[in-house]
């Protein structure tokens, strides 16, 4: 797994094909959408870690948001055209006034310009043929709003939040809530999960390094946050074959699975019984196989 510092006018899926070809990878994959006007973390799968990518789907985020007052656009962000402006006359406490009303469990109703689908298509292709598609509002979970600084009428801000959270539509109805309006100027994802941007890599430092493959982390990086199972090979060669062992001692749920060599063998998911059996597991060779 590659922790790539995605720059800003590089699509996510771009930025992909870049790693890939700096890798020579037959297989690759991200762990979650960034917008070509947001840069920062994102994380690429090679091989067969992209079997746990979609482990990290479900993880919290840590955006730096800038949000630019008293502006509204079409979009929602900087790309837009501007749709009102009024006038920005407020002080800290009124904004943090504002902010607490966006902490704890929100709901947001999705922009029409997003890849969320509907009847299989995204719903930019909709609102580019002037069509508009009601969306029921869904419920996200802001963990913390710090605001950083406030100048004028650029206000930063470090969000955490959960999956689906929609930063341009936060910015939006923050603006609302200030009665001024306001839209996305700038983004910047600093966090997934455990893993920060401070970690992560530009495409121009991988490009410049002779050891590129230094830069890798092992596959089980991406389920760090699970518990650690090691077996004996018999054990290890049942569930790399498919097949569930009993008698183990641990707790229920999902675990990481190793052998006595310390060799990652998947992702196994264990019950109240002791019995686990394997959910994904990678393809090892095991001595007389």
């Amino acid at each position: 797994m590659l922790l790539l510092d995605k720059p800003l006018e590089v699509s996510s899926n771009g930025a992909l094909q870049i790693a890939k070809r700096i890798f020579r990878a037959a297989k690759a994959g991200h762990t979650g959408t960034l917008d070509p006007l947001a840069s920062g973390l994102l994380p690429v799968c090679f091989g067969e870690a992209t079997k746990y990518s979609a482990m990290m789907l479900g993880a919290d985020k840590i955006y730096r948001a800038v949000l630019k007052l008293g502006q509204t656009t079409t979009t929602g962000d900087a790309e837009g055209e501007i749709l009102e402006k009024r006038e920005v006359s407020l002080d800290e406490a009124q904004l943090e006034s504002a902010l607490a009303q966006f902490r704890g469990e929100i709901r947001q109703i999705p922009p029409m310009h997003s890849a969320l689908k509907h009847k299989g298509k995204p719903l930019y292709a909709y609102i580019r043929a002037g069509v508009e598609i009601e969306r029921p509002a869904r419920a996200v979970t802001i963990h913390e709003i710090v605001m950083e600084s406030f100048s004028n009428d650029e206000l930063a801000l470090t969000v955490t939040c959960s999956k689906g959270t929609y930063i341009r539509v936060l910015a939006e109805d923050i603006g609302k809530a200030l009665g001024c309006g306001a839209h996305l100027k700038a983004l910047k994802r600093t966090g997934i999960g455990p893993f920060s941007v401070a970690e992560a890599f530009t495409m121009h430092d991988i490009e410049n390094r002779e050891d590129r493959d230094s830069v890798l982390l092992p596959v089980d990086a991406l389920l760090a946050d699970l518990g650690k199972l090691v077996v004996e090979e018999i054990d290890a060669l049942a569930l790399s074959s498919g097949r569930s062992v009993e008698g183990i001692e641990i707790g229920p749920g999902l675990v990481r699975l190793y052998d006595a060599k310390m060799r990652f063998l998947g992702l196994g998911e264990a019950d109240e019984c002791g019995k686990v059996r394997p959910k994904r597991m990678m393809s090892v060779e095991f001595s007389g196989n």
